[in-house]
């Protein structure tokens, strides 16, 4: 399997330059500072996928030039992880297709709330179109939506399907249990203070994001990689993500090949002052960055 991940985002939920903030960080005209909230985009057999769906979204897809995503992985619920959801509404018009998202039964709860007109019985036209995959802690597989049904847009109606006779019918934001035949994904369950997130194992590439704590029996998931990503947002202890330190004592017991730091806040230095306090096997992400199985 041959995977590619590009850091779209690799800030906090505020991002860096945080509004208003005058810090040496925030001030940095070196572009590897300047950093969107937290995404990556995973190319592998073919496929395109999204980890998460944030406020930057729109501008992401743009500067990544996607036109085509066959799946948007959620990591968890939180506002700066699918505040761009509503954005998929370009890829619905320009692809032809619902957008294939896999997250588990409790993100799907925030979704019908923040986003009841995508699930409501009788649509706004032009509401963004969703289907929805549930997974859990099990490895699973997303295949191609190529090949799925083709949407068309009914003027001042909304998306439907055509029907090999010819009859239109209306889509819906079907929902079902993602397989787990054939797996190409292994999720890994971590804690952001107490909310249950997964990460993702793409080959022998791993991304993970928002996580203060990784249970032991988790560790098995993540032996035998060549890049390893964690989160860290400071030197400080922080009750929802790893410190510094305990980020690299993690990476340390990993012992993958090359680990990147993301989802950084501006307490960190600049990027090129950054590196040189970091271990060499350790270096800070940025967007941008691109890496390869």
């Amino acid at each position: 399997m041959s995977v590619k991940l590009t850091f779209l985002g690799t800030g906090t939920s505020q991002g860096v330059p945080i509004i208003g903030c005058k810090c040496e960080k925030c001030q940095s005209t070196d572009p590897r500072d300047k950093r969107l909230r937290s995404a990556a985009l995973v190319e592998m057999d073919g496929l395109t996928i999204l980890v998460d769906a944030g406020p930057d979204f729109r501008a992401q897809m743009l500067t990544a030039g996607v036109n085509h995503l066959d799946a948007i992985l959620l990591t968890h619920n939180h506002k700066d992880h699918t505040g761009g959801l509503d954005d998929v509404r370009s890829l619905n018009y320009i692809d032809r297709k619902a957008v294939e998202i896999y997250c588990e039964e409790r993100v799907l709860r925030t979704l019908r709330n923040d986003y009841a007109y995508a699930f409501a019985e009788h649509k706004y036209p032009g509401a963004p179109e969703w289907h929805i995959h549930l997974i859990d802690e099990r490895p699973f597989r997303v295949d191609s939506n190529r090949d799925y049904g083709e949407l068309e847009w009914v003027h001042d109606v909304g998306y439907f399907y055509r029907r090999p006779d010819g009859i239109l019918v209306a889509s819906d934001n079907s929902i079902v249990q993602a397989p787990l035949e054939r797996a190409n994904i292994v999720p890994i369950r971590g804690y952001h203070d107490e909310m249950p997130v997964l990460g993702f194992r793409f080959g022998n590439i791993a991304y993970i994001t928002d996580m203060s704590t990784l249970p032991e029996e988790e560790l098995s998931k993540l032996t035998g990689l060549k890049h390893l990503t964690l989160n860290t947002v400071g030197y400080n202890p922080h009750h929802s993500h790893f410190s510094l330190s305990q980020a690299l004592e993690l990476a340390e017991r990993i012992g993958a090949k090359h680990t990147w730091l993301t989802h950084l806040s501006h307490t960190f230095p600049k990027y090129v002052d950054f590196c040189r306090e970091l271990p060499p096997t350790v270096q800070p992400a940025f967007d941008g960055l691109i890496i390869n199985d």
